[in-house]
């Protein structure tokens, strides 16, 4: 058992190499909101369940360094891979209320997402936070999780990284995720077009008055009521799309 402890630490150190690579970017279980000490319990979780099934397909230690890194990195890298495509899709929902919090009045254009690296919306803040609530009340969080684990017979460990396939991947989800959140923000961005060229029709009409700054209060609320009116077809239409992307990907 003393002889054959090394190896087996060795294997466990590349599952937590692939399993915490996705379970930093998980969606509902990676989110910057959990504590550090939840996802650590949970990857050591994740490990202990999957390492008994998979320690016969998993490589043996390698008797040299550059093999040793290579295996790290590649995991890790397939690991972050797999996590961003399954961030991506929940990545929507707080993309759509970005564009929302523009279009209702409460953004600059030249503020972001904080997961970009720039301020934040109301609306956007709180449609992330949603996305990571529905994810982890309706279950969605255990599809990533298969995926993770199936990921094994799909891209053994050693086996060389699928740059190619890896890229076209990323780039696609990327493009589903930006078309997703535009479809769900599409009723209020039809909504401030019109009500932007109404107010520029009266603006017109009377240049006098200063129409667009008399009009942002009122274009602030009419634009929160009709969010809210919209908010139980925008959810339930995230969770289609959402449920679809990630059985797809698993």
């Amino acid at each position: 058992m003393l002889e054959a402890l090394p190896g087996l630490a060795f294997q466990a150190v590349l599952l937590v190499a692939r399993l915490g690579g996705a379970v930093l970017l998980l969606p509902g279980l990676g989110e910057q909101d959990v504590p550090a000490s939840i996802r650590l319990a949970l990857l050591l979780a994740l490990v202990a369940v999957l390492l008994p099934g998979l320690a016969p397909g998993l490589p043996p230690l390698p008797a040299e360094l550059p093999e040793l890194l290579r295996l790290m990195l590649t995991e890790t890298a397939i690991g972050i891979w797999l996590g961003m495509l399954a961030r991506l899709v929940a990545l929507a929902l707080g993309q759509a209320g970005q564009v929302v919090g523009l279009m209702v009045g409460l953004a600059s254009p030249l503020q972001t997402d904080p997961m970009l690296g720039a301020q934040s919306t109301a609306t956007g803040r709180l449609f992330s936070l949603m996305a990571a609530v529905l994810v982890l009340s309706t279950g969605l969080y255990s599809l990533p999780l298969r995926a993770l684990a199936e990921s094994y017979a799909a891209l053994p460990p050693g086996a060389p990284l699928p740059l190619g396939r890896g890229a076209e991947s990323v780039a696609q989800a990327v493009a589903e995720s930006l078309a997703l959140a535009l479809r769900l923000a599409a009723p209020l961005v039809l909504a401030s077009m019109l009500g932007n060229f109404a107010l520029g029709l009266l603006a017109r009409l009377a240049p006098q008055v200063q129409v667009f700054t008399m009009a942002a209060p009122g274009q602030i609320l009419v634009g929160l009521l009709l969010l809210g009116l919209l908010v139980p077809a925008m959810v339930a239409s995230w969770l289609g799309a959402a449920g679809t992307s990630l059985a797809l990907a698993g």
